[in-house]
């Protein structure tokens, strides 16, 4: 594993999927919008776990972001933004990622009935801020470790 790469990678996911979901909203396709809102929470979370050098295959970032913060010694601003954005990351896991892709088998709704440009438009706020906050807690980080090291010398 690649630190620096992995987590470039995953930003860069992050904000693909993000353009997408722009696209998909202007297009008016709400299933689809939130389903790549979710992939780029999903993978704005990933960014910010790998850059302490978690890799976890999961749709549901935000447990691992809350581990982290609770069972880590991380920098106390960076944990501070963590805790900042952790309520976003909170909102679009597992549940709208299997929503998405399979509806809802047990009320028989398809994906297409379940979405609305209400919930898409507040999907996509959601993965706005998230893909923000990782770029912030990525850049707070590296900033810090390049001042630590500095200080080391």
């Amino acid at each position: 594993m690649n630190s620096a790469r992995d987590v470039e990678y995953r930003l860069g996911l992050a904000k693909g999927f993000l353009r997408e979901a722009e696209e998909d909203y202007r297009l008016a396709r709400w299933r689809a919008c939130v389903d790549n809102s979710q992939l780029s929470v999903e993978n704005a979370g990933k960014a910010i776990l790998m850059l302490f050098g978690i890799s976890p295959k999961t749709h549901d970032p935000a447990k691992h972001l809350a581990h982290l913060i609770r069972d880590s010694n991380i920098p106390p601003e960076t944990e501070a933004l963590i805790k900042d954005s952790l309520p976003d990351f909170l909102i679009l896991g597992l549940e709208e990622h299997l929503k998405t892709d399979y509806g809802d088998e047990t009320s028989y709704k398809l994906p297409w009935e379940i979405f609305t440009e209400e919930s898409a438009s507040a999907a996509l706020s959601v993965g706005r801020r998230c893909t923000a906050a990782a770029l912030r807690i990525i850049d707070k980080t590296r900033e810090l470790r390049t001042k630590h090291e500095g200080d080391d010398h």
